[in-house]
């Protein structure tokens, strides 16, 4: 006899459960190329009703942020910390492999959150999350290089956060129709010129 705890327990379950499989199927759409689902698409993909949709997501600025989420769930499962004690050179490597996989996981949403972004507040939102996300990372692993280059500091750490966003992947994929590998490669060559002017004499 199931009691009444294990009832609601089962209910939440489901709905945890429909709310993922609406997430993922507006995931999988968007890496599909459709950049702009409608809401009867994502819930025939999902296999659940419209109706259940809208009864889990009370809008689709509501399923941008959960799908964001998920995003940065992603993300995070992939990422793995990288010394700042380490040469130089190699941190440069390092980091700009791991953004490269990191793009890359992100790349068919923010295709499609491109569309959508000067309308959404839950959009504008997940992308300022990665921001400060991305910039984080480039304080803890560059602190040195950074504070090297003086009254010049914000300059440097902003044209890092350039470098290795989505706007400078989306340019280089997207536009210049590189591979992964040629994008990453233009990533460490354009980190590397800018950390050499923070007062660096070279890649140790």
């Amino acid at each position: 006899m199931v009691d009444a705890a294990g009832r609601v327990d089962g209910r939440l379950a489901r709905a945890e459960r429909t709310r993922g499989a609406i997430v993922e199927a507006l995931l999988a759409l968007n890496h599909e190329g459709d950049l702009k689902p409608t809401g009867e698409r994502i819930a025939e993909r999902a296999g659940v009703s419209l109706r259940a949709l809208w009864a889990n997501f009370k809008d689709m600025e509501a399923l941008f942020s959960a799908a964001g989420q998920r995003l940065l769930e992603r993300q995070d499962a992939e990422y793995r910390q990288i010394s700042p004690q380490l040469p130089l050179k190699r941190r440069v490597d390092e980091f700009c492999r791991q953004r490269a996989r990191m793009l890359e996981i992100v790349a068919p949403s923010a295709r499609a959150a491109q569309l959508r972004e000067p309308f959404s507040v839950a959009l504008r939102h997940s992308r300022a999350t990665n921001i400060a996300w991305v910039r984080r990372q480039i304080e803890e692993l560059f602190p040195a290089e950074l504070d090297l280059a003086g009254q010049g500091r914000e300059q440097l750490f902003n044209a890092l956060t350039v470098t290795c966003t989505w706007s400078a992947w989306s340019m280089l994929r997207d536009e210049l129709e590189l591979d992964a590998d040629a994008a990453q490669a233009v990533m460490v060559v354009t980190m590397t010129a800018l950390l050499a002017t923070a007062g660096t004499t070279g890649l140790r």
